[in-house]
């Protein structure tokens, strides 16, 4: 079930059109009488809620149609699948709902109190309550999961990433934000269906659980090195000559961490950080056809 908005490209789900397990729906979670007739309908015994507006910027710029997709669009669906279903509910969530955190400070943990920063992580941490607060009043069985920074073939253009991709196969300038030393903790978007799959099939009902990379690295340590696989690619002469700071994001995140213990411990699941350079390069190899 998708909307199809600016970020959607419903190729990508082509290949499953023929598969006798597969349907889709052209729905907005914030038509609240379409889900409901949806769910009457079809009668779904699991759900697993991915759908939210996720740009940091475009939530800086409209924030209202954040609260409106990511919190009553998570409501709408929470009140169809408790009137319909029967099964799991499970919710894809952000780290960012737990703030920012300095150079000296340990990675969130699922206990890490909520401390949002933009719109966007603001409503995404509204979403995360709401889930909690059916699993308790009404007895959902619901699962959560906080993912660190995605990324991977099919990422819209608008994610850092690609964006650093696309402006070398342009040769155009790249745009990094203050002075590019923000970290962040990168997980491939493989790893993190996994990890959804996992904690769904597996997960304690009502539990968090935090899903990590294992791999911190600053903006321009990303730049670098995407330059270095795309010179090695000779997809560029020479990449790094691109490289150019922008005026910062207002309230931008200086850092976050994951600590993916509880997930590994608890699940057996846990993502490869020597894997990065590996499948930054696939990443690259999709994206170059898609930008030559």
């Amino acid at each position: 079930m998708d909307s199809l908005t600016y970020a959607s490209d419903k190729e990508n789900t082509d290949w499953l059109l023929e598969k006798p397990n597969y349907n889709f729906h052209k729905v907005d979670i914030r038509d609240r009488g379409s889900i409901l007739e949806l769910f009457d309908k079809e009668r779904f015994t699991d759900v697993i809620h991915l759908a939210a507006e996720s740009h940091v910027d475009n939530s800086i710029e409209n924030p209202l149609i954040f609260a409106e997709t990511n919190v009553l669009g998570t409501l709408n669906l929470l009140d169809a699948f408790r009137k319909y279903s029967k099964g799991r509910f499970h919710h894809v969530s952000t780290d960012e709902v737990y703030g920012d955190l300095s150079m000296e400070d340990p990675a969130f943990q699922e206990t890490t109190p909520y401390d949002p920063s933009s719109p966007y992580s603001a409503s995404k941490a509204a979403s995360d309550h709401f889930v909690r607060a059916y699993h308790r009043t009404f007895g959902l069985d619901i699962t959560i999961t906080n993912c660190s920074n995605n990324y991977g073939p099919h990422q819209h253009s608008e994610k850092f990433i690609p964006t650093v991709i696309r402006s070398i196969m342009d040769n155009q300038k790249i745009p990094i934000y203050g002075e590019g030393k923000n970290v962040r903790d990168w997980l491939y978007v493989e790893d993190h269906a996994n990890a959804i799959d996992t904690v769904f099939h597996k997960g304690v009902s009502g539990e968090t659980y935090n899903v990590g990379g294992n791999c911190e690295m600053t903006n321009i340590d990303i730049v670098y090195t995407i330059c270095e696989i795309m010179l090695e690619k000779k997809l560029h002469k020479n990449p790094l000559q691109l490289v150019s700071f922008v005026k910062d994001r207002a309230g931008h995140d200086f850092r976050y961490a994951i600590d993916p213990t509880k997930l590994y411990e608890e699940l057996n699941w846990k993502a490869d950080k020597n894997m990065f350079r590996v499948y930054l390069a696939k990443t690259i190899n999709w994206y170059s056809q898609i930008y030559k």
